[in-house]
C-alpha cells in the first residue's frame, strides 16, 4: 500500500523560497552612505573655503610689517597705507584664479585709488618667477615679496588652509572688514567698495 504524497512538502519544494528583498535595502543602504559622504564632502568643502577666526593681534602684526618688493626698491611698509581702506590679496604665479583676478583687481585700483582705496599684492612666492610674471603683466598696486612668511600672516588672518587667493578688506580704521577664500568676483568688489 502506497501512501498519498506528502503535499505541504510538494507545495514548498515547487515554490521558490520567499526572499526578503536585500536589493531594495540595499540600494537605500547605499544611497544613504552615498549621501552622508556627498554631505561630508560638502561640509569639509564650505569648511576649507570660509576664513576662520584670526589670531590675536594679527591686524596689529600686519601694520607692522614690510615686504621686499620685486623691483628691489624700497621696502612696501604696511603701516604707510594705514588710513586708508586696503583690499590685501594673497597670490601666486602659479595660482590660475590669482593669475585670472589680478587684471580685474588692477582695474578696481585704478578706478578706486582716487577714491581713498590702496589694492596690494602680497605673492607666496619665488621673487624670480614675480618678477617674470610681472614684466609680462603689470600691475599698478604695489606687490610685495611675502613668500612662505605670506602663508603664516594669511593663516594668522584666517585663512587655516593656506589656500589662494585669498583676500583681506581692511577699513581706514586698521580693522579687517571683510576676507574671502577663492577668486574674486566683480560682485565682490562692488559691495566691498562701500566698505570703509
Amino acid at each position: 500500500m502506497s501512501l498519498p504524497p506528502d503535499v505541504s512538502r510538494s507545495a514548498s519544494a515547487a515554490e521558490p523560497a520567499a526572499q526578503p528583498a536585500p536589493t531594495s535595502r540595499r540600494r537605500w543602504l547605499y544611497g544613504a552612505v552615498a549621501g552622508a559622504a556627498a554631505l561630508g564632502g560638502a561640509g569639509l568643502a564650505w569648511w576649507r573655503f570660509q576664513p576662520h577666526a584670526m589670531q590675536d593681534g594679527a591686524e596689529a602684526a600686519l601694520w607692522g610689517m614690510e615686504f621686499d618688493t620685486p623691483t628691489g626698491g624700497a621696502p612696501l611698509a604696511m603701516k604707510a597705507l594705514q588710513g586708508r581702506p586696503v583690499l590685501l590679496n594673497f597670490w601666486a604665479t602659479w595660482c590660475p584664479p590669482c593669475v585670472e583676478e589680478l587684471p580685474m583687481l588692477n582695474a578696481f585700483y585704478r578706478e578706486n585709488a582716487s577714491k581713498g582705496w590702496q589694492v596690494v599684492g602680497l605673492a607666496i612666492d619665488q621673487p624670480s618667477s614675480v618678477r617674470k610674471f610681472l614684466d609680462r603683466l603689470p600691475l599698478d598696486f604695489p606687490v610685495g615679496l611675502a613668500g612662505l612668511g605670506g602663508t603664516e600672516l594669511g593663516r594668522s588672518l584666517g585663512n587655516l588652509t593656506g589656500g589662494l587667493p585669498f583676500t583681506v578688506v581692511l577699513g581706514q580704521g586698521g580693522r579687517v572688514l571683510h576676507r574671502k577664500m577663492g577668486q574674486v568676483t566683480p560682485d565682490d568688489l562692488k559691495q566691498w567698495v562701500h566698505l570703509r
